[in-house]
């Protein structure tokens, strides 16, 4: 089921998110849709199979609001407590974030947090809907305080745009791709120019996202999912397969990785994955990502934590005894699940903490998805006491003098008591 490989022959998680294939296929749709508008976005829509020829490209708040009216009550509250969790989890996010303000000669200087105010939000929908993305995305998108909200996603369900509703997103396009990318990126019809991009997708989506960079802010370009589990002998094996299953079903492309400090253990968990995978509805995919993946038995803790720690995946799940007192040494991760009832899952649907992660090792460089993405730091100063000023004016006319910029200087010298 699992490779079983040595520490020495593991190859850690880097990859670059876009073959130049790819990219360059992406820069011609995007092209398109940025010179001409809605028009080239209805044609790609309907040539990749996005919305029938003559469908609707948007959807605006009052159906989105029907959608969530006419699911069961069961499924409306599920949306409703799922929402729930993330917005409560993104508010403490926000409420850690304060403006600041401290004295400087003369003055004072500080930051403002001000939000971005307009986000585009995609979650995927071709392989599965994914109605949890959507309020990972829209929810912390509108806790962060962004003023308008739009989301994208192809062929959506009902309980997708009813998700929309709960997270309160203002509009809906019902496109997927590199297309949607360029349509929140650039406008085109309905949809208005984002600030902001975040959100999960397949390689055109992260192409897409890659080419807009700079003109708009994003979250990330990630990757396959990725789930590494780390456990020794009091893991039950059959929970370890079905965590790794969860993940592999994803996508063929997933990578699944299995480090263990008990050396029977990877054997015994293979035997679990084979015993699942007989009943499992997405075996195919499955098997598939299990490919990718492997297993290595370490000689300790320690070695756990240097391979872990190199590798850098996006879902991190500790299954060992007394977890927590090991989890501060544990530093590239996107997200950490810490002890044998911590599943993955429980981040990518319900928990509150976002299941929108790096991957692909960029996890040595940042975190996941949060109101962070949505927010800037303004910097701003203010001089009220001008003789108490004079040694920012003789340094900044010193400073701007040894770069050789006089016109600096002399800008300096103005306030010169």
């Amino acid at each position: 089921m699992l490779r079983s490989l040595s520490v020495e022959e593991v190859n850690v998680l880097r990859r670059e998110p876009v073959e130049q294939e790819t990219l360059e296929k992406t820069e011609v749709i995007v092209r398109a849709v940025r010179d001409q508008g809605v028009e080239a976005l209805r044609h790609y829509a309907e040539t990749f199979g996005d919305i029938e020829v003559g469908g609707a490209l948007t959807y605006p708040r009052d159906v989105l609001d029907e959608a969530l009216s006419s699911l069961p009550e069961a499924d409306r509250a599920l949306l409703e407590r799922c929402a729930e969790r993330v917005r409560v989890f993104a508010q403490a996010q926000r409420d850690s974030i304060q403006e600041m303000e401290l004295p400087i000669p003369g003055g004072r200087a500080g930051h403002r947090v001000i939000p971005m105010d307009r986000a585009g939000c995609y979650a995927p929908g071709g392989r599965f809907p994914l109605p949890s993305s959507v309020i990972m995305t829209a929810v912390t998108a509108r806790v962060a305080g962004v003023k308008e909200v739009w989301v994208a996603s192809p062929k959506p369900t009902t309980m997708t745009l009813a998700a929309a509703a709960v997270a309160g997103a203002d509009g809906f396009l019902a496109v997927g791709g590199a297309q949607a990318i360029a349509a929140l990126a650039y406008g085109a019809g309905d949809v208005p120019a984002c600030e902001a991009i975040v959100g999960p997708g397949n390689r055109w989506v992260t192409a897409a996202k890659k080419i807009v960079s700079g003109l708009v802010a994003i979250d990330m370009l990630a990757g396959p999912s990725e789930l590494l589990v780390v456990a020794d002998d009091s893991a039950a094996p059959e929970t370890i397969a079905a965590d790794l299953l969860a993940q592999a079903e994803h996508d063929p492309d997933a990578i699944p990785i299995l480090i263990s400090l008990d050396a029977t253990l990877p054997e015994r968990v293979d035997v679990a994955l084979e015993e699942q995978l007989r009943d499992l509805p997405t075996a195919e995919t499955a098997r598939a990502a299990l490919q990718n993946g492997f297993s290595v038995a370490v000689s300790g803790l320690e070695e756990a934590i240097s391979l872990t720690n190199s590798i850098g995946p996006e879902h991190l799940q500790l299954m060992f005894e007394d977890a927590e007192s090991a989890m501060s040494s544990f530093t590239h991760f996107g997200g950490l699940f810490v002890g044998h009832v911590s599943a993955e899952v429980f981040g990518d649907y319900c928990a509150g903490p976002n299941h929108v992660l790096p991957t692909g090792g960029t996890a040595r460089l940042s975190g996941g998805l949060s109101v962070m993405h949505f927010l800037k730091l303004h910097t701003w100063m203010i001089i009220d006491t001008l003789q108490d000023a004079q040694g920012l004016v003789d340094d900044a006319v010193n400073m701007a003098r040894h770069e050789g910029l006089e016109g600096h200087a002399r800008a300096a010298l103005r306030r010169k008591k």
